[in-house]
């Protein structure tokens, strides 16, 4: 069974960047998918990798992460200052990213106007 999970951006606000990580891959160890409201900041989406890549075992195999951001080309400097304005005040609730065990994704694509998350097939053949 696949496991999505939602986290809007409110609920890991007031962590530290250690409870975010830790409660991101808590989830990913759950082998769920998680579509995070928002993004991590850079420094945070590295440790992120780093811890995960300190936490592989047979059990655990790593995640697959993309984040998914909108950028609008050919916007004028009134938009920039509001948006940039907005992101200030209100954190990085913009776009969104997508974290999910890599035992489960097997590969997300993006492109500007879609993301393709591909799961693998839990089932093995048996050998004849």
């Amino acid at each position: 069974m696949l496991s999505i999970e939602f986290i809007p951006y409110s609920e890991i606000e007031s962590l530290t960047s250690v409870g975010r990580i830790r409660k991101l891959l808590k989830l990913a160890k759950e082998k769920k998918i998680v579509l995070l409201q928002g993004r991590l900041k850079k420094d945070e989406e590295t440790e992120l990798i780093k811890t995960t890549m300190e936490e592989i075992n047979k059990d655990f195999k790593g995640i697959e992460l993309a984040v998914v951001y909108p950028e609008k080309k050919n916007v004028d400097f009134l938009n920039k200052a509001k948006n940039a304005f907005f992101n200030a005040i209100m954190g990085d609730r913009l776009g969104f990213t997508v974290i999910g065990p890599a035992t489960v994704v097997k590969e997300i694509k993006r492109d500007p106007n879609k993301i393709q998350l591909m799961t693998g097939n839990n089932k093995r053949r048996r050998k004849k």
